[in-house]
């Protein structure tokens, strides 16, 4: 077989973007705080950029920029008229008992909170080795990952510690009585038998442990005919019996171990601000991005800076500045787009939603998809998908995701009938539903067909599901 070597030509067209435009890209992606940070960062790494200095806003700056206690010292005509504990940094009589602020700490995670209870009684030093490593198997939840007899190989193998099966369950079980009620369980029923296992003996409470114990499986599935033949209870001691069980806690582990700096930093800072007057639609681009310019050394090549005859030290030196000095133009005008597009785009989706804005019903929400904002913008699909992700509007009803008023259209026919009025009805006709006898999804399907929406059974299911509403066996109450 012979082998041979073959030289072809072909043309291709390639589309790739300049690193001018991704960069515009990733500045339009980030919200108002990132922007801001890059924009530090930039003032912080280029000498040729700077905040551009703006005489009126300055003035309106420097007189409302004074401090509470400076307010109060303007009182006076001069330091001497000031009383003594004005000029102490502790504002309290010297008899006062003057207290430091003192840092304390979050709750610390769910594995040092049970360790700290075990230190707390009379466990041996052995026995604390071998809780902490069971400990370690519990997740955030409170539910213990590994089965006895994993964790009995895993000791061995993995820690060298070979104790009997007698001995980890005696620690187990010592775990479990701690608190919360319901730790280290081993699934769900184990752990609602946990905690009821520790209520008071009543009868409700009775009850409640022999449905979780016997019946869990049945009950789950919300057969409550079945039990009440089993039980041989009422249905007004049947139902006081769930109640008990509903107020359990399925996640005991989680509120342990949570850092409440990091709770308190997930907060939502809008990117636009929109005002109703009267039938007048105000928006405004809310940020904290200041004017930038470019620094006054750096507006020319700074040969005149440059005495001394031209040398190789002398061109880095003007290679530098015009370097910067472009690299701030460009910075200036990438921002500038970045804020003129995110302004384009939420003037479109208020124009287009024009009548949720004025009322904040959610029914008044027209179809809309990014083609729609697309087309009144002349932008791309993509630059509209970037613009309105992690973006939030704030209104006087409340704040709202960009993404909350794209909703696509349902049916062929029903143009003006968007995907969020059909959310609405669904939830409408399943809240007011018959919870002895709930509603499936052909008889919804059938409902919304009487109230004019030409809908499948499968759509109903899907908009049912995004719902969070479960299937109409579980949603059967007594």
């Amino acid at each position: 077989m012979k082998e041979a070597l073959k030289l072809s030509l072909s043309q291709k067209l390639q589309q790739r973007l300049s690193p001018l435009q991704m960069r515009f890209v990733r500045m339009l992606e980030m919200n108002g705080p990132e922007m801001e940070d890059e924009v530090r960062r930039e003032l912080d790494d280029n000498p040729a950029l700077e905040v551009a200095d703006n005489p009126a806003s300055q003035g309106e700056d420097t007189a409302y920029q004074e401090s509470a206690e400076q307010l109060q010292m303007a009182d006076y005509k001069d330091e001497d008229d000031m009383p003594s504990y004005r000029l102490e940094a502790r504002n309290h009589s010297v008899n006062d008992e003057y207290y430091e602020p003192v840092a304390v700490a979050g709750t610390g995670t769910l594995m040092d909170n049970l360790i700290a209870q075990l230190t707390e009684t009379d466990i041996s030093d052995f026995d604390l080795s071998i809780a902490r490593y069971i400990i370690g198997n519990i997740d955030d939840n409170g539910y213990l990952t590994r089965t006895l007899s994993q964790l009995l190989d895993d000791l061995a193998f993995n820690a060298g510690i070979e104790i009997s099966m007698d001995k980890l369950r005696e620690i187990f079980t010592r775990i479990r009585s701690l608190d919360p009620a319901g730790i280290c369980a081993l699934d769900l029923r184990d752990c609602l038998v946990l905690q009821l296992r520790r209520l008071p003996a009543t009868e409700d409470d009775k009850l409640a442990l022999e449905i979780v114990e016997h019946y869990f499986d049945i009950f789950s599935l919300r057969h409550y005919d079945r039990l009440l033949n089993m039980l041989d209870v009422s249905k007004e001691q049947l139902q006081r019996g769930i109640d008990v069980i509903k107020g359990l806690d399925p996640k005991p582990g989680s509120h342990l171990g949570g850092s409440d700096d990091e709770d308190r930093s997930r907060h939502i800072i809008p990117d636009f601000n929109v005002e109703v007057d009267d039938d007048t639609v105000t928006l405004s681009l809310l940020n904290n991005i200041p004017d930038l310019a470019i620094e006054e050394s750096f507006i020319s090549d700074g040969k005149e800076f440059i005495n001394a005859p031209s040398s190789r030290r002398n061109d880095d030196a003007e290679l530098f500045i015009k370097r910067k000095r472009e690299e701030a133009y460009d910075f200036i005008e990438l921002l500038r787009l970045r804020q003129e597009t995110l302004y384009k785009v939420m003037s479109a989706i208020v124009k287009w939603q024009h009548d949720f804005f004025m009322t904040e019903d959610e029914s008044k929400l027209r179809p809309m998809i990014l083609k729609d904002i697309a087309k009144m913008t002349g932008y791309d699909l993509s630059v509209i998908s970037r613009a309105t992700a992690g973006k939030y509007v704030a209104t006087s009803g409340g704040v709202y995701p960009l993404k909350f008023f794209f909703n696509e259209r349902v049916g062929d026919g029903e143009e003006e009938t968007s995907s969020r009025e059909i959310l609405l009805a669904i939830k409408e006709i399943i809240s007011n539903e018959d919870r002895s006898h709930p509603l499936n999804d052909d008889a919804i399907m059938k409902i919304l067909h009487k109230n004019g929406y030409d809908i499948a059974r499968r759509t109903v299911a899907k908009y049912r599901e995004r719902l969070n509403i479960p299937v109409a066996r579980l949603r059967k109450e007594i």
